[in-house]
């Protein structure tokens, strides 16, 4: 569905990944991992196409970049402004309206349907400043929902949440993946990773690589992207290295 070939991630001409390269098929997760800076939601952006590559190019095979759902982090949202939760989800079913044509009564139902499955649906008319972290973290995947995309790109979805609000949404994104879609995720958590993704890219020191998740979580791969320190390893139980390859 989507596939980046030697792209180069940056602003204005300054470089911060280079021959940045991945493959992302329907049913598949591919989680990004990297350390701070190192081009994780500059390259949500370049894929949603908010700002160009500096070199490369971006593939799409049965998709176009409006089929992407974006479900970006908490700090992005001003959460002051006057607005619901169920107004937030319904903004999931924007996509393709136009100035005459309102929400019908089947987008309706795909709205209420998704704050019932985010577990939102006694409390869709309180506003975004009463909300918990966890909460406002279920509404914007309720949005996701209701945006009823092939692709989803996630930036940190797991960031200033319980264990408990994780589980629910890791649910979600399973159920996605069982739907067919394909899901680009940003995270931290090794863990989650091994857990969800079938594929990862690791992003850091100007450098990237790219393969099956059990191939890229190496001792080797992670201490040379950055990712962790020699004290982090040692504490780690990992994989020394595996068979990949530079991308």
């Amino acid at each position: 569905m989507l596939s980046l070939h030697d792209i180069a991630l940056g602003y204005s001409g300054e470089t911060i990944a280079d021959n940045v390269s991945l493959s992302l098929k329907a049913g598949q997760i591919c989680a990004v991992i990297g350390h701070n800076g190192a081009g994780k939601s500059t390259l949500l952006r370049t894929i949603m196409g908010l700002q160009p590559p500096l070199a490369g190019r971006i593939a799409w095979t049965g998709a176009k970049p409006r089929t992407i759902g974006y479900l970006g982090r908490s700090t992005e949202i001003d959460c002051q402004f006057p607005v619901r939760i169920k107004d937030v989800v319904a903004m999931g079913a924007w996509n393709g309206l136009d100035f005459w044509t309102g929400i019908d009564s089947a987008k309706t139902r795909q709205i209420d349907d998704a704050l019932a499955r985010t577990g939102l649906a006694k409390i869709a008319d309180r506003p975004l400043f009463e909300c918990s972290s966890g909460q406002l973290q279920r509404c914007f995947f309720a949005r996701a929902i209701v945006q009823d995309t092939p692709i989803l790109l996630l930036d940190e979805p797991f960031s200033a949440i319980d264990q408990t609000t994780q589980a629910q949404l890791v649910e979600i994104i399973q159920q996605w993946r069982a739907e067919g879609r394909a899901i680009l995720i940003v995270l931290h958590d090794l863990s989650a990773v091994m857990t969800l993704s079938d594929s990862c890219l690791l992003l850091g020191r100007h450098r990237a690589r790219f393969g099956q998740t059990t191939q890229i979580i190496t001792r080797q791969n992670l201490l040379s992207h950055d990712y962790i320190t020699e004290a982090q390893a040692s504490l780690l139980s990992l994989p020394e290295s595996a068979g990949e390859c530079d991308v």
